[in-house]
């Protein structure tokens, strides 16, 4: 399933340079189900993606979060929230939405593979037996690196990068160029589920990294946003010189 940002029914004409992007939030974990019960899924929270939807909302953007299975949930009404369970759950609603954003900020934590099964062969639920059960594994389709594949002149794409401490800055610099993403956001493995994060910032342009020490992810939010505040207001300045 293509993404597609066709300037028909997106911002890409929007001219002047919006001062208040709209911007797209993914957040939370999916779940890949094994049978109508059972899933395969992660640890992720959705609080960062939360804190993100609430800031970018106090800031008077345009917010829609894309929320998956979490018990977190912004606490300011002016977020739209939409919500899915599955990889696939999620490329449906980027396909429908990605084209009108102008910061797509991809915080949540897809799975990398999901159980090649049908389901419903199980009539609903497998059974327990004596014997092993082998569950054979697909990828799922790598959904920032799709957008990143359409994204318009001026999308500003945000990554989330969780990694080993010791091969974080590598895998993140990694994920920019074989995503090609403009901005990633790292943080080590043991701020999965975890009321804090340690962030740093890594560009695409290679400017030097941001970094922010241990801090609440609701107070992590304002920081995280204002960076991308200032390289979408450093687009602006750069297509008005152009123009």
């Amino acid at each position: 399933m293509p993404f597609t940002n066709s300037p028909t029914h997106s911002l890409a004409s929007r001219t002047p340079h919006a001062a208040k992007p709209r911007v797209l939030i993914t957040a939370g974990p999916t779940h890949e189900p094994i049978d109508a019960v059972r899933f395969i899924g992660n640890r992720s929270s959705g609080r960062m993606g939360a804190a993100l939807a609430d800031g970018a909302a106090a800031l008077g953007w345009d917010v829609t979060l894309l929320l998956g299975p979490a018990p977190i949930a912004p606490q300011d009404s002016r977020v739209r929230v939409e919500r899915f369970r599955t990889c696939a759950d999620l490329q449906g609603l980027l396909t429908a939405r990605v084209g009108h954003a102008d910061v797509l900020i991809m915080a949540a934590a897809v799975a990398d593979y999901r159980p090649k099964v049908d389901p419903s062969a199980f009539n609903g639920k497998f059974r327990r037996t004596d014997q092993k059960l082998v569950l054979e594994l697909e990828p799922t389709p790598d959904l920032l690196a799709q957008v990143g594949t359409t994204k318009r002149e001026n999308q500003l794409l945000v990554g989330f990068a969780l990694e080993p401490r010791q091969e974080m800055l590598d895998s993140a610099r990694a994920k920019i160029v074989r995503k090609r993403i403009d901005m990633v956001v790292a943080n080590p493995l043991e701020t999965m589920d975890s009321e804090f994060i340690e962030a740093t910032v890594l560009y695409a342009d290679d400017r030097a990294n941001e970094t922010l020490a241990k801090a609440p992810k609701k107070d992590a939010a304002p920081w995280v946003l204002g960076l991308i505040a200032r390289e979408w207001a450093r687009r602006g300045t750069a297509a008005s010189q152009a123009g």
